[in-house]
């Protein structure tokens, strides 16, 4: 929430061509405690100078000779291409109200001045002029985080890939349906399954002559959603030799408990163990 001190600090703009108008504003503005206030009779300055403060209000008169109210507006959005436009009109006409608030203006005071309705049109919209300042800066201040924490992930994803590739041949990740969502080495040719058009596509190659009961075992660990390290498993090449392999995997859950995937790492171990010696 904004505070009353907030808001008397706010930073104001008068711009009148009139020099008692700018006298009279100015007063009921102090007496009402407000410690920022600036003003102008020139209304071809109000850009320039609203570029170098970004003020929190702009009081505006309309009917100002060389260049008007609404002209004013007009380069104002140019600045505030993407902001809130602090400005509370100033008229005597009734008919400029709706054109000047199409124009962009947020609110307007009517001439003479009624000095309770001005010291309430200003704080009201001073307040919710530094309310919308406040939530460009938590949304930006969110968005650097967000930004932040991306690039940390992606620090942390890249120093965990690289991890992988150091300590196994190959990453895999499956959605809660088995399809492979992401993958890292020669997976599918370790794992023994042939790719139709898409990682989303896949099936075992029943070509590969696999022992059938640690295949039945691994595929039993996967459909019961169970952990497991270092599980071997081999088959029959072509050329007679025997490829023995070795892989770990893990369910992964979502915050709320729901089963969301497989992920694991594999290598080929064949140098490690022989054919005289095979794992159990």
């Amino acid at each position: 929430m904004i505070n009353a001190e907030e808001i008397r600090n706010a930073s104001i703009l008068i711009v009148d061509d009139q020099e008692s108008n700018i006298k009279l504003l100015e007063e009921i503005l102090l007496d009402a405690g407000y410690t920022r206030v600036a003003s102008t009779t020139d209304p071809f300055t109000v850009g320039k100078l609203h570029r170098k403060n970004r003020y929190d209000l702009i009081l505006l008169d309309l009917l100002m000779p060389g260049m008007d109210g609404f002209q004013v507006m007009a380069g104002l959005k140019e600045i505030e291409t993407e902001s809130y436009l602090p400005v509370l009109v100033i008229t005597a006409q009734p008919d400029h109200k709706l054109r000047a608030l199409s124009a962009g203006a947020r609110d307007f005071v009517a001439k003479p001045f009624d000095v309770v309705e001005v010291q309430t049109r200003i704080r009201n919209m001073l307040e919710v002029r530094l309310l919308h300042k406040q939530l460009e800066q938590q949304n930006q201040l969110l968005e650097q985080t967000v930004q932040e924490r991306t690039a940390e992930l992606r620090k942390s994803e890249a120093r965990f890939q690289r991890l992988t590739e150091l300590s196994s041949d190959w990453y895999w990740e499956q959605d809660e349906n088995g399809q492979f969502t992401k993958i890292f080495g020669p997976v599918f040719e370790m794992l023994g399954i042939r790719v139709d058009d898409t990682i989303g596509h896949a099936r075992d190659d029943h070509s590969l002559n696999w022992n059938e009961d640690e295949r039945r075992t691994l595929e039993e660990n996967l459909a019961s959603r169970k952990p497991f390290l270092d599980f071997v498993y081999s088959r029959t090449n072509a050329d007679g030799t025997r490829q023995f392999l070795m892989v770990s995997g893990e369910p992964m859950f979502n915050p709320s408990g729901r089963f969301v995937g497989y992920r694991g790492i594999g290598k080929d171990v064949t140098g490690k163990l022989t054919t005289d010696n095979p794992p159990t």
